[in-house]
């Protein structure tokens, strides 16, 4: 039977994760959401994420940007240097909302149905999560489409770290269990300090991409996250507003 996630309400962190302990070992603790500067919304390169996960010592990390895979593929590149597993994706606009494409090294392209949108993360032997399923006004994809459409994802983010009540944390976990499906946690990280804010904590002894993605696709997950203070989230947002603002102003020329 496939371990899964406890309760939310026992989530844990320490604020820094330290280096493996024995009743860890075989257990890798990995941020599935980060965004970089390449990401509208973003502010930091790779090597800045990079040396934060490295820092508070987790094992992976993907670097997922909004309909974006060159800093992903640069951070996949580049993760060994920083003893991590570096695992390409990318955070997909489908016409739905959002989906994290976990292990694709080639573009999904914006714009396609959901459906469209798993269908070609698979394509590409990946793993498609959604995050933040049930938060509308950040392109949760719940509004959008069937229950059943949302529980044929491979996993769903149940603990993204930059949802202020966590209401729509509990709903996904919720959702997640009726419907026996892996569930994952994400920083959604749009500034480097930001990085390991929430992780997976994935039962795998192999350090590599594939093993990684199939213990999430067999639910040996476990979430642990704490949440990203409100002044943080706020200067995240406000750093998207005002970067999409100068890119619309220069479109034109």
């Amino acid at each position: 039977m496939p371990l899964r996630s406890p309760p939310l309400d026992g989530c844990r962190h320490t604020g820094v994760l330290l280096a493996r302990s024995p009743e860890r070992l075989g257990v890798l603790s990995v941020e599935f959401h980060s965004h970089s500067s390449l990401s509208y919304d973003g502010h930091d390169p790779v090597e800045l994420l990079l040396g934060q996960a490295e820092a508070v010592g987790l094992d992976a990390l993907a670097v997922t940007d909004h309909d974006e895979i060159d800093a992903s593929l640069r951070a996949a590149d580049l993760a060994s240097e920083y003893d991590l597993v570096g695992i390409p994706g990318m955070e997909i606009t489908s016409e739905a909302g959002h989906v994290l494409g976990l292990g694709v090294e080639e573009a999904v392209p914006p714009g396609l149905s959901y459906d469209e949108t798993l269908d070609r993360i698979h394509d590409q032997g990946g793993v498609a999560v959604v995050p933040h399923p049930f938060q509308k006004s950040r392109h949760g994809v719940a509004a959008h489409i069937t229950r059943g459409q949302l529980a044929s994802a491979d996993a769903i983010e149940v603990y993204n770290s930059r949802l202020l009540t966590g209401r729509s944390n509990r709903r996904a976990e919720r959702f997640a269990r009726e419907h026996d499906l892996p569930m994952t946690a994400g920083s959604d990280a749009h500034i480097s300090e930001m990085v390991g804010q929430a992780v997976t904590e994935v039962d795998t002894t192999h350090e590599d991409v594939t093993s990684i993605l199939d213990a999430v696709r067999e639910g040996r997950t476990t979430v642990v996250g704490k949440r990203t203070p409100w002044r943080v989230s706020f200067r995240q947002f406000g750093g998207g507003i005002l970067r999409r603002a100068r890119q619309a102003m220069l479109a034109p020329f």
